[in-house]
């Protein structure tokens, strides 16, 4: 009778994690190439998943806009999420329950780099040269397209009044390609992409102003999920190591994360508020 029981019991919690869960991301690149990236780490989650009792498929939910995923995330859209730091704080301002799951390393570090980028042919050397030219930003949400770039520019002396103009483009392809085609004299992209668009063209290339740190980004997950769920998402990531899964990160893995080590970022975030 004790054995029937126990099979129940394991039955009825199979079926518990039988439905798909959500997994949101935003596009800060083209759609196309988000999904490529994602696509093989959802396939390791549901793998490792079921090897850990939970049979579930994961649905990868791409939002065309920063805010929609941010919203998404507040109201339990969606289970849990690959966010930029600054989102992460938007995100954690509409709900405070919404908690950390990992955050991702980078050879070793839990930083990566921001690049303020101009033309080849650009006369631009230094920060303080943007006096007077157009700049590209990326989303208005953006850490490293917004505010990081904007308190960055803030200590060497420009603000908006400073710039002939600004313009906020969404994605940091669409911010390289901007610069690329001399649509403005300058632009603030991740590193990764001023890497792809350096030199894609052989009659266009991108030449890197000043570079400056961005703390790594932070997998979230919604309020109410379930202890069960949170812990063996935060198991599988951890234990990740497999090459192919992470080169589309170009990372090491996942580490334990707390809320603290995003506090320069909301520093950053304030101090963007004068630009």
């Amino acid at each position: 009778m004790k054995k029937l029981f126990m099979s129940i019991i394991f039955f009825l919690g199979t079926l518990i994690f039988a439905n798909e869960i959500k997994f949101g991301i935003y596009t800060s690149d083209k759609p196309s190439d988000m999904y490529k990236k994602f696509k093989s780490v959802i396939n390791y989650l549901e793998k490792d998943l079921k090897h850990n009792g939970i049979d579930t498929k994961i649905k990868l939910k791409i939002y065309s806009t920063y805010d929609a995923a941010i919203d998404g995330l507040a109201k339990g859209e969606y289970d849990f999420a690959r966010f930029g730091p600054a989102s992460y704080i938007l995100a954690k301002e509409k709900n405070n329950n919404i908690k950390l799951l990992v955050m991702e390393i980078n050879k070793g570090k839990k930083i990566f780099n921001g690049v303020f980028i101009t033309h080849k042919d650009s006369k631009i050397k230094n920060l303080e040269d943007l006096q007077n030219k157009t700049f590209a930003f990326g989303s208005n949400k953006s850490t490293i397209g917004r505010f990081l770039s904007q308190a960055e520019l803030l200590k060497h002396g420009i603000s908006s009044k400073e710039l002939k103009s600004f313009n906020y483009l969404g994605r940091h392809d669409k911010v390289a390609l901007a610069v690329l085609n001399q649509d403005f004299d300058a632009g603030v992209v991740k590193e990764k992409t001023f890497k792809k668009y350096k030199n894609k063209y052989k009659d266009k290339q991108l030449r890197m102003v000043k570079v400056f740190d961005n703390v790594t980004k932070p997998w979230v997950v919604k309020e109410g999920i379930s202890d069960e769920l949170y812990t063996a998402l935060k198991s599988s990531m951890l234990k990740l190591k497999d090459k192919k899964v992470l080169k589309v990160f170009k990372g090491d893995g996942f580490v334990e994360s707390s809320d603290k080590e995003y506090n320069f970022v909301r520093e950053g975030m304030n101090l963007s508020k004068r630009f």
